[in-house]
């Protein structure tokens, strides 16, 4: 059974869909570590490679996913240079929205380093109206 993500412990294994992102330079804050909002573009960066990889192009696709929740627990550091594993599961598919559940992951760790969540809303790009998930979309997310 999966971690849930209020629980205390998210491992890889807990999250099948991934991607490593080399960090950048510009990633570190004043602090010496990456600053958070990074942490937000590595969850945004496989959510939108997993929706292409399943038709939805975000620069063309008639259909789009809205942001509508997000959040985002930090238990670990990273800083540069260092390889991010950010890693996906799908918490729950509805009609039209879909909640993406993710973790990031050092190289040398099993244990997840942040953990956090993204609704989309799917949404006629024209009209802003919510319409139906993609078929694609929700036979990969099922």
């Amino acid at each position: 059974m999966s971690a849930a993500i209020g629980s205390d412990r998210h491992l890889r294994a807990d999250y099948p869909y991934g991607l490593k992102i080399q960090s950048r330079w510009r990633d570190n804050d004043m602090y010496q570590h990456m600053n958070n909002v990074v942490y937000y573009e590595c969850f945004d960066t496989l959510i939108n490679v997993f929706l292409i990889e399943h038709g939805q192009n975000p620069s063309s696709s008639a259909c789009i996913g809205l942001v509508v929740e997000s959040g985002c627990v930090f238990k670990a550091s990273f800083t540069y240079p260092e390889m991010i594993e950010v890693r996906m599961r799908i918490g729950k598919c509805g009609n039209s929205s879909l909640r993406y559940e993710l973790a990031l992951f050092k190289a040398e760790r099993d244990e997840a380093c942040a953990t956090g969540f993204v609704v989309h809303v799917f949404v006629d790009r024209a009209s802003q109206a919510p319409m139906s998930m993609p078929p694609r979309v929700r036979e990969a997310a099922l």
